[in-house]
């Protein structure tokens, strides 16, 4: 879970969040920040508004009750006791005359406007810069007063009371900061210790991942990952098995072979000798056949789905078969026939692997059924179905083993045959990567049939 805020690799999980919240934080403290300056703008505006209408209304209502006054008026201001010098000073500007605009007094920033102007509120512009300016008037209309203000002055103010406002919360970020890395480091520990669990596993140990810790977001995760230890130690499993079988199988022809190998190398008869050069031709024959076998089987078990699927007629697909096997079912002194169904079917899949299921079957067929024998290939729908199937008129198999012919090595009909035990469960394998099962019995009047059978939904 370590990792860095900045440079090159990914983030961690924490410095994600972290840095999510805290950009987040920064965009809300920034908003409040520009809010706050609105608003306190906003009351300066109206504050300072109302302190020019009393200041103005005080003014001149000492004017007109003694215009004498106007010559001391800006001395007393500046003079009152009480008061420290920077508070003394005034705020607003003012300049008072006659309604005909004519200026008895004025302060010394005041800005230089005619008196003559519109009475009330109005922005005009002094020395370049905006200013607040409001004309009042008395009753008899014989005096005038302005009363101005700087819109600088009343941003400044402004801002001074934003600042005493969200300084203190900035002062407290870092600790808000510390805070939150704190929480989002206590929160993602099930995370870390989840990680370290599986970090700390040897290759053999495949059991699930404790979920009772895991938070309730981590849980489809967890179960995924118990999912896949469960698939890997299965495939482990099979490996292992499927190993230990292949040597246990491969053992017995070479054995066979090297035998064989010394007959002939030893034995001074020529006759004995072509005889067991025969046999070692015979053996390599088998034993490649059982190598191909292999790694069809290897090539088949990872696959979850067919790559490239495509429609195929199963009625074609087993009338080309029959026909390339008709020699070999010729030289066993066997009959080999193909009966198409009333209806055709049509499955999706991949026709090589449907094909080397098939010669599977049949090459089954023909190993198992005595001379003159009858093997018959079926394809079509059936029940509304699509099926293919191989049936003989041999001896059958005894009902005990039908349920392990499917199994991987296993040979049950004669000891010594040449079968490796693979046929039926490549058959099975190829079946149940294009959606059909394998099913094996009996016929009641003898023979044998297995066949390929489609759901009505898989087709």
């Amino acid at each position: 879970m370590d990792g860095r805020l900045f440079g090159p690799g990914p983030l961690s999980l924490r410095w994600r969040l972290l840095r999510l919240v805290l950009l987040a934080t920064l965009l809300i403290w920034s908003l409040a920040a520009a809010l706050t300056y609105r608003q306190a703008r906003h009351e300066v505006q109206e504050m300072m508004d109302k302190q020019m209408v009393e200041t103005g209304r005080l003014l001149l209502a000492e004017v007109h009750t003694d215009p004498r006054h106007l010559t001391d008026l800006h001395a007393n201001i500046g003079n009152l006791r009480g008061l420290k010098p920077k508070h003394n000073k005034t705020v607003l500007e003012y300049q008072v005359g006659r309604s005909s605009g004519e200026a008895l007094v004025r302060s010394a920033n005041a800005p230089e406007a005619s008196l003559s102007g519109p009475l009330g509120f109005a922005d005009i512009t002094h020395n370049h810069n905006p200013w607040r300016s409001l004309i009042l008037e008395t009753p008899d209309g014989a005096f005038r007063i302005q009363i101005a203000h700087s819109f600088r002055a009343r941003d400044k103010e402004a801002f001074e009371i934003a600042r005493k406002t969200v300084l203190p919360l900035a002062l407290f970020l870092p600790l808000m900061i510390a805070l939150i890395y704190l929480s989002i480091r206590r929160g993602l520990k099930p995370l870390v210790d989840l990680t370290a669990d599986v970090a700390s596993r040897s290759p053999e140990n495949l059991t699930p991942l404790s979920a009772s810790t895991a938070p309730r977001e981590v849980q489809p995760l967890v179960g995924a990952l118990n999912r896949l230890l469960g698939r890997l130690a299965a495939t482990l499993d099979n490996e292992r098995r499927f190993t230990a079988d292949a040597a246990h199988e491969l053992r017995t022809p070479l054995a066979a072979l090297k035998v064989q190998a010394q007959v002939a190398q030893a034995t001074p008869d020529e006759a004995e000798k072509r005889h067991a050069l025969a046999q070692v031709i015979a053996g390599a024959d088998r034993t490649t056949r059982l190598i191909e076998q292999l790694l069809r089987l290897a090539r088949l078990d990872p696959l979850l789905k067919l790559p490239d699927p495509q429609q195929i007629n199963l009625a074609d697909l087993a009338a080309d078969i029959v026909a390339n096997q008709q020699a070999m079912a010729a030289s066993k002194g066997l009959s080999l026939r193909f009966v198409a169904g009333e209806i055709p079917a049509t499955v999706s899949g991949d026709p090589d692997l449907l094909g080397a299921a098939l010669r599977n079957l049949i090459d089954n067929a023909l190993r198992y059924t005595p001379g003159g024998g009858t093997v018959t290939v079926r394809a079509g729908m059936e029940h509304s179905e699509a099926q293919l199937s191989v049936h003989d008129n041999g001896p059958g198999v005894p009902e005990e083993e039908l349920p392990r012919l499917v199994e991987r090595f296993y040979r049950g009909r004669e000891a010594g045959s040449e079968g490796c035990g693979l046929g039926l469960a490549i058959v099975r394998r190829i079946g149940e990567l294009h959606g059909a099962r394998l099913e094996v019995e009996n016929i009641a009047n003898g023979g044998f049939i297995a066949r390929l059978r489609w759901c009505s939904t898989n087709h």
